[in-house]
């Protein structure tokens, strides 16, 4: 397997990172994709990214709820990491997020659309985090759309329309925890969609899947997310693993 959105570089990690990648690999994840936060989190990500060469590997982003006044100045930075040597598997995690704050709504829009033309500048997929904001989100991706544009819609909760939608504008969706809370509503939308444009994720260390709800997530706990898959589709885990470790292998163009 290969979670495709994890965060393990964050403090919540700092007393056992050691351990969680040592389940993770147990678990049967072959890598960890590392979306970055801000600018603070970027060495951190990078550190983790060393020690583990091959198996944690970064991306330089600017996540929208961090588009604050001196937005401006942090994609300046994120663009002087993308035009450096260092190697990243995708730009994000960028978006809109109109949860938290809607104060910067139209700063996250230029930043996010910033961020689409670095996919599109340097060949890489692009991670996208959407909460309250699919419109606003969809109206930003359809003014990029084409030119090789392509990546993961992060945490996908939508409807089947908007996972369509966002499937023709040439992006595949990443399932997580939510995927397994009973209420959620998300089994009966994916089973609408090809498996062929999903790939599974933790988002650690946020949304534990079931038995795991309401604790710190880890990549290990991503085989939860697969298990449900196979449910869903009415495979086997082996075949969902499989499928789901090609599809993020082709995204993000990984060995």
């Amino acid at each position: 397997m290969i979670d495709t959105h994890a965060h393990i570089y964050v403090h919540q990690f700092d007393e056992d990172r050691e351990e969680v990648v040592k389940r993770a690999q147990e678990s049967g994840v072959e890598k960890i994709l590392l979306p970055n936060i801000d600018i603070d989190s970027f060495q951190a990500m990078m550190d983790l990214s060393e020690k583990y060469p091959g198996f944690c590997l970064p991306m330089a982003g600017l996540h929208p709820c961090d588009v604050k006044e001196n937005y401006e100045e942090a994609l300046g930075q994120v663009e002087k990491w993308l035009e450096g040597d260092q190697q990243f598997v995708g730009v994000g995690e960028t978006g809109i997020d109109l949860y938290w704050d809607k104060t910067f709504v139209e700063e996250q829009k230029i930043a996010f659309q910033k961020h689409l033309q670095w996919g599109k500048k340097y060949k890489l997929p692009v991670v996208v985090h959407i909460r309250d904001s699919f419109d606003e989100v969809f109206e930003v991706v359809e003014k990029e759309a084409g030119e090789g544009l392509h990546g993961v819609f992060h945490c996908f909760t939508g409807t089947v329309d908007q996972a369509h939608r966002a499937i023709e504008l040439g992006f595949d969706l990443g399932l997580g925890g939510v995927l397994t809370f009973k209420k959620s509503g998300l089994d009966a939308t994916i089973s609408q969609v090809d498996i062929e444009h999903l790939v599974i994720e933790t988002d650690s260390p946020y949304l534990a899947p079931t038995p795991y709800r309401g604790k710190r997530n880890e990549p290990s706990y991503v085989v939860k997310v697969a298990e449900k898959l196979a449910e869903v589709k009415n495979l086997s885990v082996e075949e969902v693993q499989k499928i789901t470790t090609n599809n993020a292998k082709r995204i993000f163009n990984l060995s």
